[in-house]
């Protein structure tokens, strides 16, 4: 079944790029067919994250007629497929996001799941996205003004008659100042379909331009990105079994191994 799954978020910098590039990472590592597309026409970062900056044709080629869907896709090296939007200015401004949710049937034929990741907030970008979705996932962090944005998100999905997957927690430390999760579902009214803590090696993928799930298998944040994937997918994974052991956790500290 065809699926396409919008990312979403009230406010920036929560982590729904980084989960619209692992989570469709996660997919493809359980043998899904998966196009991540970057749906953020006015701040881009999928192309940056996944090392194609600049492509001869973007989303904005075809959101103004001159390229056929296909033709702005690009396989990354461990299968998955990306269309990155142009990092132009100039293109930016010949753009209506309205144009966007009209191609939902030819985003459907290249992959069987499609996800889109959304410009942050509630703004036209966002809404002409959510318009196109056959399901949502909302990002927040673990804070009440993340959580409080996030609550808007919800309700507009609503008002669109949407249906909310559920909602990821991302950058999660477990500490005595960030809000624990039941309050977050108490706050949120939707089930929490993972917990993504905080983790260093989300940072040394982004240098590393790939997906952590690609770059360190047997993180924890990759771990839990394939966890939500698995559960999506209805799928068995065991996170405990695909840890890194021991003896490799310290010599990576010592500095014997990368």
């Amino acid at each position: 079944m065809k699926k396409i799954i919008i990312i979403t978020s009230g406010k920036g910098g929560v982590g729904k790029t980084t989960t619209s590039i692992n989570l469709g990472a996660a997919m493809n590592y359980f043998g899904k067919d998966v196009l991540v597309i970057d749906g953020n026409l006015t701040t881009p970062n999928i192309g940056v994250h996944l090392n194609s900056p600049e492509v001869p044709i973007s989303l904005n080629h075809v959101l103004l007629g001159k390229a056929d869907p296909f033709e702005a896709v690009y396989e990354h090296e461990s299968g998955i497929k990306i269309m990155p939007s142009s990092l132009s200015i100039k293109e930016l401004k010949k753009v209506d996001s309205e144009k966007f949710k009209k191609f939902k049937k030819d985003f459907g034929k290249i992959s069987d799941y499609v996800i889109i990741d959304t410009a942050a907030g509630l703004g036209e970008e966002a809404r002409a996205a959510m318009q196109m979705a056959d399901e949502l996932i909302v990002v927040t962090n673990p804070e009440i003004a993340a959580i409080t944005d996030a609550l808007k998100t919800i309700k507009l999905a609503e008002y669109y008659k949407k249906p909310i997957l559920g909602v990821i927690v991302t950058r999660v430390k477990k500490d005595d100042i960030e809000m624990n999760p039941e309050n977050v579902k108490d706050m949120l009214e939707i089930p929490i379909i993972g917990m993504v803590p905080e983790d260093k090696d989300v940072q040394r993928s982004l240098s590393q331009k790939d997906a952590v799930v690609h770059t360190h298998p047997k993180s924890n944040a990759s771990r839990a990105y394939k966890e939500i994937a698995a559960k999506l997918l209805d799928i068995n994974y065991d996170s405990d079994q695909d840890k890194e052991k021991m003896i490799i956790r310290i010599l990576q500290k010592l500095g014997l191994r990368k």
